[in-house]
């Protein structure tokens, strides 16, 4: 798909190790924790943010905001890792948001766009770690899908015309990876959400 980019392996197993040690101890100081949907049904993710902004959704919608919604702290800073990964493979303005996704026990995420953010024209990179996930994708006005396997290590990207693409995870591969402590994967999407600077 036009847009779409994939980066094969682009952490080797010690970066993957390290990465996943700075996210562990960033969670504990924003918890990972279960979104609810706008019409009251909790998400089988559990999730947090790293970054002046997090992504967070309610019965009151989706939206960004600068604070954990269970805590009521803001969130810890991105890792310097991911943001030179950005510079490296995407470019464009700072990322000023980074979910963190946590798949576990039969999680999924259905089809959907990342449209929540201020410059829909600014790339999502997505970063994946542990579990294999099969991943699918579509075009965003609708039509046949195409499915794929990230791997640990792996990143990804929509931009230009694949940035409203429909996506989501179909399923994990549970005990694909040893990396995540409890098993499981972590993705770790980095967006602008605000208004890019000029």
């Amino acid at each position: 798909m036009p847009g779409f980019r994939l980066w094969p392996g682009a952490l080797d197993a010690q970066a993957q190790a390290q990465l996943t040690a700075d996210v562990f101890a960033r969670l504990e100081a924003a918890p990972l924790y279960r979104p609810m949907t706008p019409g009251g049904r909790p998400l089988s993710v559990r999730m947090s943010n790293f970054g002046p902004l997090g992504w967070v959704s309610d019965p009151r919608g989706y939206r960004y905001q600068a604070i954990h919604p269970e805590t009521g702290q803001g969130w810890p800073d991105i890792p310097a890792v991911l943001l030179d990964l950005w510079a490296a493979t995407v470019g464009g303005p700072t990322p000023d948001a980074c979910l963190v996704n946590l798949y576990r026990d039969g999680a999924r995420m259905g089809l959907h766009q990342d449209r929540d953010e201020a410059d829909l024209s600014a790339p999502v990179l997505s970063v994946s770690l542990g579990d294999t996930a099969v991943f699918r994708i579509g075009p965003a006005e609708g039509g046949p899908t195409t499915t794929l396997r990230l791997e640990s290590g792996d990143l990804c990207a929509l931009t230009g015309p694949a940035r409203l693409a429909r996506h989501g995870i179909d399923r994990v591969l549970e005990g694909s990876s040893r990396l995540i402590p409890g098993g499981g994967r972590l993705n770790l999407t980095l967006r602008r959400a605000g208004v890019s600077p000029d």
